[in-house]
C-alpha cells in the first residue's frame, strides 16, 4: 500500500481518483489547489503524487518544481488536459516521471502509477557495487547497475529516472557507436517499469538527453548528437569546458 497525494481542482474527478486509488489498496490525501498541495508536501511524506497542471492559487508546474527541490526522488505523475508536445516536454523537463493526458483509461493510469511505485521502492541509496562483475563499466569512472536504475560517476551516485538509466546504459554498452533514436525508444519499451504505458513520443527524446547531459556536467563525458543518425557517448581527454 502506498501513501498518495492527489492534486486535482475538479471535485468530481478528485473524488473519483481517490476512490480508484483506495480500491487499488492505496491510502490517499487530496488537495484542491496548488497552495493546499504544497502545505501537504511540507507537512507529510508521500510515496507518490498525481498532479494536475491547471490548478488555482499555485499552478501545477510551480508545485512540481518546488516539490522537486524538497523531494528529488519522489515519483510524480502529471495528469492533465494539456496534451501538446510542448506541455509534455515542459512537464518532463521540470522533473515529472510520467505524463498522462485527460481523458484517460483507468487501467493505464493504475499501471503507470504502479510502475513508478516499483521504481521508488528500489534501494536508491544503496552503496555502489564493489565487485567489478556487478556493474557495467563505462569511461571516465562511470559505472551502471546492470538491473536497477542506478549509476555512479567517480564513486558519486547519479540520481536517474528509469528512462535516463536505460538511455545511459545503451550509450555505455555501445561506446564509440551511434545509438539511433529507434534503439532508445525500443529499449524504453522493453523496460518492465513501462508496462501498460503508451510509450513516449520520439520528439520528446531530446528532453531526456538534455537532462542526462546536465547530470554528467563537470565530467569529461558528453552525449553527442549525430544529426540525422542518433547519439553517441564521448569523453574528452582534456578538462570539460
Amino acid at each position: 500500500m502506498a501513501n498518495l497525494l492527489i492534486v486535482e481542482d475538479d471535485e468530481l474527478l478528485r473524488d473519483g481518483l481517490s476512490d480508484l486509488m483506495t480500491q487499488a489498496g492505496h491510502q490517499t490525501t487530496t488537495a484542491e489547489d496548488g497552495e493546499a498541495a504544497l502545505a501537504h508536501i511540507i507537512a507529510s511524506v508521500f510515496d507518490g503524487v498525481v498532479l494536475d497542471l491547471g490548478l488555482p492559487k499555485v499552478d501545477g508546474m510551480t508545485v512540481l518544481r518546488l516539490l522537486r527541490e524538497r523531494h528529488p526522488a519522489m515519483p510524480v505523475l502529471i495528469l492533465t488536459a494539456r496534451d501538446g508536445v510542448e506541455d509534455r516536454v515542459e512537464g518532463l523537463n521540470a522533473g515529472a516521471d510520467d505524463y498522462l493526458t485527460k481523458p484517460f483509461n483507468t487501467d493505464e493510469l493504475l499501471a503507470r502509477l504502479q510502475s513508478m511505485l516499483r521504481r521508488a521502492s528500489l534501494p536508491a541509496f544503496a552503496p555502489a557495487p564493489t565487485a567489478q562483475s556487478q556493474a557495467i563499466q563505462g569511461p571516465q569512472g562511470l559505472r551502471l547497475d546492470p538491473v536497477l536504475p542506478r549509476a555512479w560517476l567517480s564513486g558519486d551516485a547519479i540520481d536517474l529516472t528509469q528512462r535516463e538509466w536505460a538511455l545511459l546504459r545503451l550509450l555505455v554498452q555501445q561506446q564509440g557507436q551511434v545509438v539511433s533514436r529507434e534503439d532508445v525508444l525500443a529499449a524504453w519499451q522493453a523496460q518492465p517499469a513501462e508496462a501498460g504505458g503508451s510509450g513516449l513520443a520520439s520528439n520528446a527524446l531530446e528532453v531526456y538527453v538534455h537532462r542526462l547531459r546536465r547530470k554528467l556536467t563537470g565530467s569529461a563525458l558528453n552525449i553527442r548528437n549525430i544529426r540525422g543518425l542518433g547519439y553517441m557517448l564521448e569523453h574528452n581527454t582534456q578538462s570539460p569546458g
